[in-house]
């Protein structure tokens, strides 16, 4: 008993040496931890920084490169329409982007109507939805979208016309700059996803929803062709402001004007698709808010982080498939979701 009163037991010994020892190495693998996070994230950033670098180089070499070509085709263009540059923008503003908007939501519909080819419908979004679409809904949505951009686009497009004016002609003889190009492609980037988020989101107001958007929502599984099926107020508030506002600010040329506009198209065509295809933007946000309504109000989700308004679909496994697919097995097989409870 001795023995045993006077001799500290093996549990006890184990804690006194842990606390004698724990503040160091707890210290060690702190600052060891802090060593391996510096060199990962510094390795991270020299490579990010070097790959950028290399990218605009080689970017703005063939910008530099193709100067001298583009430089003497738009004034080949500017001498053709000499004294009616007001038809050389229209043409560039309006009609580049449709031919755009037609020919990538013509070729999408070919595989909603059809289901050809087949190994396309692997990737849908919403199995069993549009499969294939409604023609009489269908129409319906082609003749609303035909409406919306010949009613009302093309007007407000010509109205922009004498508003650009005062900040720039834009079909001034001189091309933008490569590096100024991505200037105004960030901020109209950014003036877009500000505006869309919050006119997107006071759509949703009850008393608005009801009497504006839901007609767009009519569509709770989307496909490319009604990115502009939506009542007239809300086309002209949500679709054609956020994005005619960018080139207003920046004072842009046509050839910025051209490709921001098809670019927008093109975008909301690929979130409003329903196929979730290799190697190209990931339309799961915007298809998730067709499906659920209160969540991923915006383009990029930025304000949907920062309003909390993306809570529920970062629980999903849509969030989990919300990347770029770089191969070609479809991510809702790879990330299924999960089996539906039985009652």
């Amino acid at each position: 008993m001795k023995g045993e009163a006077g001799s500290v037991p093996h549990n006890e010994k184990q804690k006194q040496v842990h606390a004698s020892t724990s503040p160091t190495r707890l210290e060690g693998h702190i600052w060891g931890s802090m060593r391996r996070t510096a060199f990962i994230l510094g390795s991270g950033l020299l490579l990010l920084v070097a790959l950028w670098n290399s990218v605009t180089w080689h970017l703005q070499r063939f910008w530099g490169a193709s100067g001298y070509f583009w430089q003497t085709q738009w004034e080949r263009l500017l001498s053709t329409f000499e004294g009616k540059e007001w038809l050389l923008y229209i043409l560039g503003a309006t009609q580049v982007p449709i031919l755009f908007f037609w020919t990538l939501s013509g070729l999408l519909l070919v595989v909603d109507t059809t289901g050809k080819p087949n190994f396309i419908s692997r990737y849908r979004i919403q199995v069993g939805k549009n499969d294939p679409v409604d023609p009489m809904k269908l129409r319906q949505a082609i003749h609303t979208v035909l409406f919306n951009q010949l009613v009302i686009s093309f007007p407000m497009m010509v109205w922009l016309y004498p508003i650009l004016k005062l900040r720039g002609d834009p079909c001034r003889r001189e091309l933008p700059t490569f590096h100024w190009f991505l200037l105004e492609l960030a901020v109209f980037t950014l003036i877009e996803e500000v505006l869309f988020y919050y006119a997107h989101r006071l759509l949703h107001h009850p008393k608005l929803y009801k009497k504006i958007h839901k007609k767009h929502h009519e569509w709770t599984a989307p496909i490319g062709v009604i990115s502009l099926y939506a009542h007239p107020i809300e086309h002209v508030v949500s679709n054609m402001l956020p994005a005619m506002v960018g080139p207003i600010v920046m004072g842009s040329h046509l050839s910025s004007i051209t490709i921001w506009f098809s670019l927008v198209l093109i975008i909301t065509i690929i979130s409003h698709c329903g196929y979730h295809l290799p190697f190209l933007p990931s339309p799961e946000f915007h298809d998730y808010h067709h499906f659920k309504f209160n969540q991923c109000y915006g383009v990029l989700g930025v304000l949907d982080h920062l309003h909390g308004t993306d809570t529920v679909f970062k629980k999903t496994k849509a969030y989990e498939r919300h990347t770029i697919l770089l191969g070609f097995t479809p991510l809702s097989e790879s990330i299924p979701d999960p089996p539906k409870k039985m009652d």
